[in-house]
């Protein structure tokens, strides 16, 4: 399984405000990390960095060996990074299916692009089962619930055929019940893909994270097992007293 994510001595200085400072941290393929710390924090600015959204100042981003730094954002999805953002982007007017077919013309040859769908891919199929909207194939995206909405999405991601899923958020405002459904298709997606989740949520995290990165003024506070963050005081002191629901400020 490929998706190792490395990055070392990453610093982002945005008019000498410094967003991320000598950043260290590596996350192993098939790893379900969750990326956690108060707004502001540097959190968002981390995943633009990797998605070549924001130029790092100095230091490296490395996936599966290759440097992503100075890669323009269409070229680091091809190497197998995809993401997700706060607000969904899937395409209303379409049905679920088309969304996916879509997303999924993006590995596809121009000769495949000029047959004539017929039916649904094996590849796409598999993505709907694995996101549980078989049923809504049909169905124009527009009318989804907030929390079928983002597993479109993610099922949007899934048949680019990705090494690592950069999640922002989630499960914001969803039900409980979407929530665990949720948690349970990240622990799925991570049989076979690496990925990190930006989360707020500590219920969510206690649930389903396998390894935690915490953030603080854009320095790299702690890692562990949730077990080990929480019992760590500086922790519990910048971040785990706040309330989850406080939105995220990162630098423009």
């Amino acid at each position: 399984m490929t998706g190792r994510l490395e990055v070392r001595g990453l610093n982002v200085v945005f008019d000498g405000f410094h967003a991320l400072t000598d950043l260290d941290f590596t996350v192993q393929p098939g790893e379900l990390r969750f990326l956690i710390g108060p707004n502001g924090a540097g959190k968002t600015t981390l995943i633009d960095v990797i998605t070549g959204r924001v130029r790092a100042t100095s230091g490296s981003v490395r996936f599966n060996g290759t440097e992503l730094r100075g890669r323009r954002e269409h070229a680091i999805v091809r190497l197998g990074v995809g993401r997700t953002f706060q607000t969904s982007v899937v395409f209303e007017e379409l049905s679920v299916l088309e969304n996916l077919d879509l997303a999924a013309s993006f590995r596809r040859s121009p000769l495949a692009l000029l047959r004539a769908r017929r039916g649904v891919s094996a590849e796409v199929a598999g993505v709907l089962e694995t996101t549980g909207l078989t049923e809504l194939a049909d169905r124009p995206a527009g009318v989804l619930s907030h929390g079928q909405r983002q597993w479109l999405e993610i099922g949007m991601l899934l048949v680019q055929r990705p090494s690592l899923l950069l999640l922002d958020e989630p499960v914001a405002g969803m039900s409980r019940a979407e929530r665990e459904r949720t948690g349970r298709l990240l622990q799925t997606v991570a049989k076979e893909h690496t990925v990190v989740v930006i989360e707020h949520d500590m219920e969510f995290l206690r649930r389903y994270a396998s390894q935690v990165t915490v953030l603080h003024e854009g320095r790299l506070l702690r890692e562990g097992s949730v077990a080990d963050v929480q019992a760590d005081p500086r922790v519990r002191e910048v971040y785990l007293g706040r309330s989850r629901s406080e939105p995220e400020r990162e630098p423009a």
